[in-house]
């Protein structure tokens, strides 16, 4: 590999050639009503109605995300590095008809003026965040005092007891049990880019918080009760599959900016 690619450059890279496919997969794309409402019932726990607020939507992939504070009432803009996944998104925005902004950038570095949103939101981000402690500072900054930001993350490393039986059900047979989310031909990328980020042993809800406090955020709240929004993605899951996605220790995370 060329001395100077670096980690950020191997991730991007990563996302880039996701792209295609991304919007195949259970807990990327929504797939009915149901989990639109389950999201959008999450949101507006944290985050309330739009009302015209400024929200920004960091790693926006192909719009999910975008799309669904959009339709909550929020002006939205997107940033993401990855080309492709842009393309998709404002594809998909157009297709819609939702006045969406997506641009390039990196979510750790946005280059966005301070105090120029009112929200941030975030999911399946942070687990792949290079310097989280910097890129909350910089979302800190980013944000208008009062305003919030919102992760929905996991740790996708830690095994639990489910997910060990699916491991020894596909030794003994020799086969997968259960859709994975990523294609055999990145598998390995994705281990190597994990073994150099920061939560390589697995973005714990707790240590999210308190480096969001060492940011200088605070009204931090954890919620662990996702069972709506997973409840309907296990309708397009492998059983077992769909066990593993409700007992890993997912989350969202709401915090505030001292007004």
């Amino acid at each position: 590999m060329n001395s100077n690619f670096s980690i950020r450059d191997e991730i991007r890279e990563y996302w880039s050639s996701r792209a295609a496919t991304f919007d195949e997969q259970v807990g990327h794309e929504i797939f009915s009503e149901a989990e639109r409402q389950a999201w959008q019932g999450l949101f507006m726990r944290h985050l309330g109605p739009g009302d015209g607020r400024k929200a920004l939507d960091l790693a926006s992939g192909t719009g999910v995300i975008s799309l669904l504070l959009h339709g909550l009432g929020f002006d939205v803009t997107g940033l993401d590095w990855a080309e492709p996944m842009l393309a998709r998104a404002r594809a998909k925005a157009a297709s819609r008809g939702a006045q969406i902004q997506f641009m390039m950038g990196d979510a750790e570095q946005t280059l966005e003026k301070p105090e120029s949103y009112d929200v941030i939101v975030t999911r399946h981000l942070v687990w792949t965040l290079v310097d989280p402690k910097a890129a909350f500072r910089e979302w800190h900054s980013v944000l208008r005092p009062g305003g919030k930001v919102l992760i929905v993350d996991g740790d996708f490393v830690s095994h639990t007891i489910v997910k060990r039986i699916i491991q020894l059900i596909e030794k003994m047979t020799r086969r997968s049990t259960a859709a994975t989310h990523i294609p055999d031909v990145m598998r390995g990328v994705h281990e190597r880019i994990l073994r150099q980020v920061y939560f390589s042993q697995g973005a714990k809800a707790d240590e999210v918080a308190k480096l969001l406090g060492e940011a200088g955020f605070s009204n931090i709240v954890i919620d662990r009760n996702l069972s709506r929004i997973h409840r309907e993605q296990a309708k397009n899951l492998p059983l077992l599959k769909a066990l593993d996605r409700q007992t890993q220790h997912r989350y969202a995370i709401v915090a505030t900016k001292p007004v």
